[in-house]
């Protein structure tokens, strides 16, 4: 089988129809198909029938979650630890620590912004004679 190569608009070494190794087979795919389907009827099935605890559906479906996740990354957005995948994981790893960061400043300064406001229920002379 050979491969059809197209020129490249913005001057770029030309590259063939094929897909190289960072890109995911149809059976890789259907692999990460099943897999999430199978982890998201589990998740279901823990929420839904009484299989799981009461006390550990929570992190029953924290673990599913998280499970899911990894193989959503893995099978579809192509990030592992193999050279041709190591910006792509990189960047992903920027981008999470950068999202948490602001997610965890802000709730810091909401929390601190909570605590020291004065009360709803109280005057402003109230709040002056308060210790």
């Amino acid at each position: 089988m050979s491969t059809i190569t197209h020129p490249s608009p913005h001057g770029a070494p030309p590259h063939a129809d094929g897909h190289d190794k960072s890109h995911g087979s149809l059976k890789s795919y259907i692999v990460g198909f099943l897999l999430s389907l199978v982890l998201t009827l589990a998740s279901f099935g823990a929420v839904m029938t009484d299989l799981v605890p009461r006390e550990g559906r929570l992190l029953a479906l924290v673990v599913l979650c998280i499970v899911q996740l990894l193989v959503q990354l893995v099978y579809f957005l192509h990030l592992g630890a193999s050279r041709t995948q190591r910006d792509n994981t990189g960047v992903f790893i920027c981008t999470a620590l950068l999202i948490a960061i602001i997610v965890a400043g802000s709730l810091w300064v909401m929390h601190n912004a909570n605590e020291n406001m004065m009360p709803m229920d109280m005057t402003v002379d109230q709040a002056k004679l308060r210790p």
